[in-house]
């Protein structure tokens, strides 16, 4: 399963990471994968603030 994790840039987007994680991962955990992959790309600076994620669960369906 993977976890869909939206920051707020202080450009005014947000930007989407997938973080790949069980079930129970504890939210704080999945913002803090996606903060850290977001530090490394050449996207302006993500808000740190944990409130201002948007975190929800995505499920991969197998294709045949």
């Amino acid at each position: 399963m993977f976890w869909m994790v939206a920051l707020l840039a202080v450009d005014g987007q947000q930007y989407a990471y997938r973080a790949y994680a069980p079930d129970d991962a504890l939210t704080a955990d999945l913002f803090w994968a996606a903060f850290h992959c977001h530090d490394e790309g050449p996207h302006p600076r993500t808000s740190d603030w944990f409130d201002s994620a948007v975190i929800w669960p995505s499920r991969q369906t197998q294709q045949i």
